[in-house]
């Protein structure tokens, strides 16, 4: 199995295949991938919209830090948790 190391120089991106798009009938947000679904919070929701493929963590973590005024040391671990998190689940590439 192929272990995919999140760090502040990845630059993350949706896996080919897999979308974020806003479900009308839901009233949601939603990440769709083969055969699952992921209805993801609103944390989640601005680190996905942010995976671009072209801003590095690095970029991800300052941008969330400075729009929300919150601590970057505590920015950067929720984004490096839940980056993981979905890597495992095949929905981020990097």
């Amino acid at each position: 199995m192929n272990i995919l190391v999140i760090a502040e120089v990845s630059v993350p991106r949706l896996r080919s295949g897999v979308k974020l798009q806003f479900d009308r009938r839901r009233d949601r947000w939603v990440v769709q991938a083969p055969e699952r679904l992921f209805v993801p919070d609103e944390i989640a929701l601005e680190i996905l919209k942010r995976c671009d493929g072209q801003a590095s963590v690095r970029v991800i973590v300052d941008d969330l830090a400075q729009s929300f005024q919150a601590p970057r040391t505590e920015i950067l671990g929720d984004v490096l948790e839940l980056l993981k998190d979905l890597a495992e689940k095949g929905v981020i590439a990097s």
